[in-house]
């Protein structure tokens, strides 16, 4: 290549050219403006030459173009478009301006304009897009070159800004005639019309080249609440919110951003109202698939809360998992009346797995499970005659409800409340929230119910009698109600006993024992029952009647059930 100066470009626009339109004036007064002030800048460019193939290399075609210096175009425009160039060939071209080497950038026009006002004239009345080289910015929009002098509005080139038309320069576009006198030589072009026409050819193309089911790559292009629209290729598909993945998410905008591209599945076209549905959570395996073999009853599971409803609350254990934890299964205690007072949206919680239908994609949960049921250890906790202590949680006709632990109440029955006076509702001697102390009376793990009494803690003559004595002392008493078998004997005031008696078949046999027994052996007998307290003694075990004060020895103490057994001394 020749070594020669370089020539610096000058700029598109002139500054002493106005930029803006001023009223009445005409599109060929702005281009004839253009050119009165550029016509001693011919090498800052242009479009429409024609020049003399000078050499042609392994990579480029050098041409002359009539300036001082020659200007270059890639060989491989020739090549691609399948034409042969050699030297003394006239082309077609246009000048982009100086390179970094000094020569002028050329490009070969590759697409026929039209070579006079007829073929304009043609391709304004039928709207046949055209050919054009853009030569520079003008007051207002562009000059282009079509065969003769065009004008191209900014609103209706196509590009947004003014950078944009700047790169437009040197470039080769496809317009349509919008405004054409040949008398004032006005010709005016619309470049915005071919791209939209265009760009509905082929979306109206794309839309009947995509198939449901097909696998598709696309750049997301706006995000709103219910999902993200996606260009797949010259056409805009809906990205639902539901169909972003197997796991819930709030808004599209928290998984995914603009610019971002994504790979989908097309779920649904629609050819009559020109919409496509796509999906991108279908490329991925169904979380559901394995749930009956990775989740068994008793497993101890962790998860997330993602929404609560009436009757209990939801679960996501893994992506697009979901698990259901009902009311029921929240808290041992019966005081939960709404999933909300337990859980709420967002909170981490560990749960038992109660249950799993995959076939109707369902698992039941416990949450009170994994807290550990309360009545495992209540038989170490609460054992009969234990003293317990708690607040009263509610007050029924029949009695009052305390609670123990977190989800163990025990009932205590109105009849167990004072022994001091027959009260007729709870609520006389009790008020919710009071804490009381009481004792167990009874307790029935499986039925999980525990009987308690206030009562039983206010001591009674019978406990201080209880505490007084001892198994083996002799104490006397009077007999209130006798029968064959047993009799109740009072001890003292309020204190009660039992005694039973010996059987009269043992009587009988010791009577008969007694006759055949040799009489030199009476006095002897008579003798020991004198010893045993004679008349009032043994020989009157089987005689007690009502009224009868007499001597009993104690043979049984039941501090915790308020029981005495005796038996004649």
């Amino acid at each position: 290549m020749p070594n020669t100066s370089i020539v610096v470009r000058e700029p598109l626009a002139d500054p002493e050219v106005p930029t803006t339109p001023t009223p009445g004036e005409s599109f060929a007064d702005i281009l004839n403006q253009y050119e009165h002030a550029h016509s001693h800048k011919a090498e800052s460019g242009g479009s429409g030459l024609e020049g003399t193939v000078v050499t042609v290399t392994d990579t480029s075609v050098l041409v002359d173009i009539g300036l001082k210096i020659e200007g270059i175009i890639p060989l491989e425009e020739f090549t691609k478009a399948g034409e042969t160039v050699q030297r003394g060939d006239k082309v077609a071209v246009s000048n982009k301006g100086r390179g970094p080497e000094g020569y002028y950038e050329l490009t070969k026009l590759r697409v026929e304009r039209p070579k006079d006002w007829s073929s304009l004239e043609k391709a304004f009345a039928d709207k046949i897009p055209i050919a054009g080289v853009v030569s520079a910015v003008v007051k207002g929009g562009l000059s282009v070159d079509v065969g003769v002098r065009a004008f191209l509005p900014a609103s209706r080139s196509g590009a947004r800004d003014a950078a944009e038309m700047e790169k437009l320069v040197g470039q080769e576009i496809r317009c349509r005639v919008i405004k054409l006198e040949v008398a004032e030589e006005d010709v005016v072009v619309d470049r915005r019309a071919v791209i939209e026409d265009e760009e509905r050819a082929v979306k109206e193309r794309r839309y009947t080249e995509i198939k449901e089911g097909e696998n598709v790559s696309g750049t997301v292009r706006s995000l709103t609440e219910y999902g993200a629209f996606v260009d797949i290729g010259g056409i805009d598909a809906l990205l639902h919110v539901a169909d972003i993945s197997w796991a819930r998410i709030a808004k599209p905008a928290d998984v995914l951003s603009l610019g971002q591209v994504v790979e989908a599945r097309v779920l649904k076209v629609d050819l009559a109202r020109k919409r496509v549905s796509i999906g991108m959570k279908q490329l991925q395996p169904h979380p559901w698939e394995m749930v009956g073999e990775k989740y068994k009853t008793g497993d101890r599971v962790k998860g997330s809360v993602t929404r609560v409803a009436d009757f209990g609350a939801f679960v996501e254990i893994e992506k697009g998992v979901e698990g259901l934890i009902h009311l029921s299964e929240m808290s041992w205690s019966k005081k939960v009346r709404k999933p909300a007072d337990v859980v709420k949206p967002g909170d981490q919680v560990e749960v038992v797995v109660l249950g799993v239908n995959q076939a109707e994609r369902r698992i039941s949960l416990g949450l009170k499970q994994a807290l550990g049921d309360p009545w495992a250890e209540a038989q170490q906790k609460y054992p009969v005659g234990a003293v317990v202590e708690g607040p009263i949680t509610s007050l029924q006709k029949f009695g009052a409800f305390v609670q123990l632990a977190e989800g163990v109440e025990g009932m205590i029955h109105i009849g167990d409340i004072s022994a001091a006076k027959r009260i007729n509702h709870p609520q006389e001697e009790l008020k919710m929230g009071q804490v009381v102390k009481a004792q167990v009376l009874e307790l029935d793990v499986a039925k999980r119910r525990l009987r308690l009494g206030m009562k039983q803690l206010v001591p009674t003559s019978l406990d201080e009698y209880i505490a007084e004595h001892k198994v083996g002392d002799t104490v006397t008493g009077r007999v209130l109600d006798a029968s064959a078998s047993r009799a109740k004997v009072e001890l003292g005031e309020g204190v009660m006993a039992i005694c039973r008696l010996k059987s009269e078949a043992g009587n009988a046999g010791g009577k008969r024992a007694e006759s055949k027994a040799d009489l030199s052996s009476l006095s002897e007998m008579l003798a020991a029952k004198w010893k045993s307290g004679g008349a009032s003694g043994a020989a009157d075990d089987q005689s007690l009647r009502s009224g009868q004060l007499r001597s009993f020895k104690i043979v049984a103490l039941d501090p915790a059930g308020k029981k005495i057994e005796v038996e004649p001394a």
